[in-house]
Order: structure tokens, then C-alpha cells, then sequence
């Protein structure tokens, strides 16, 4: 897990046509045995619900980042937003995600779904794996050529 995916975190090779994921200090810092009651570990933002609510984390809790960062790359909005740390919080734990096609008319029918998906509220409704999510993507670029 790198519990802090968002697109500063991201970085495109345009030679090598290659994405890397960067910023590995929380991956490193953050197991059960060092974290400490109102520590906020992440960028908010970015953050699952049950990284926001401090339960056990696993590989789809990233997958949830990566949807958020995909959601705002296609619509140039965050998900959640919120006037404070608390409402922002709020909001990731208990508000459903808008579509991309509320604020993106134009997007295609898989686009919208493989986002919803990866920003399901239950990890259990997520994709199990990036490899899941990986293949979701590449089925949906080809039903777009």
C-alpha cells in the first residue's frame, strides 16, 4: 500500500511512455505499530473512507485514491470538497461521489462506471486489484478506438 496516491505522486515518462508512482514515505512510516490517534497520515483529498475513519487499510483503499485522481483528471474537479478538515471528512465517509457524467456530459458509458466503481463507499465493491482495475481500463480504451 502507498496510502498517499494523488496526481503530485504521479509521474509520466512521455520517452519511455511509462507512469511511476513516487512518495513512498508514508507506505513506510505507516503500519499499525507507529500510528497515533489523530495523526492524519495522506492527503486528505485523496483519502477512502476508511482512511479517513482510521480502520484497517488494504491495496483498494489506493485504488479509491487512483479513482479520485482519474475523476478529477477527466472532469478538472476533486470528488469531495469541503469548507473545513471536518466537513471535507464528512463528506468522503458518507456522500456518494458525483458521476463524471454530471459534470462531463460527454463521457463514455465505461468511463463513468470504472470511476463509480473505484469510488464505491464499501472496499468490497471496489476493484479487488489493480490488476482488476488495470484491465477494466484497457477493455473501456478499447471500446473507445
Amino acid at each position: 500500500m502507498h496510502r498517499d496516491i494523488k496526481p503530485s505522486n504521479i509521474i509520466y515518462d512521455a520517452k519511455t511512455d511509462s507512469v511511476k508512482v513516487t512518495d513512498f514515505g508514508i507506505a513506510f512510516l505507516a503500519d499499525d505499530s507507529k500510528t497515533k490517534t489523530g495523526l492524519i497520515l495522506g492527503s486528505p483529498s485523496y483519502m477512502s473512507p476508511e482512511q479517513v475513519a482510521g480502520k484497517k487499510l488494504d491495496g483498494r483503499s489506493d485504488l479509491y485514491s487512483l479513482g479520485v485522481t482519474v475523476f478529477q483528471l477527466l472532469t478538472g474537479e476533486l470528488p469531495f470538497v469541503g469548507d473545513s478538515l471536518a466537513n471535507l471528512m464528512y463528506k468522503i465517509t458518507n456522500n456518494k461521489a458525483p458521476s463524471v457524467a454530471s459534470l462531463r456530459k460527454n463521457s463514455a458509458t465505461c468511463v463513468n462506471r470504472l470511476v463509480a466503481k473505484a469510488l464505491h463507499k464499501e472496499p468490497g465493491k471496489r476493484f479487488a486489484s489493480g490488476g482488476e482495475m488495470a484491465d477494466a481500463l484497457r477493455k473501456c480504451l478499447s471500446q473507445l478506438r
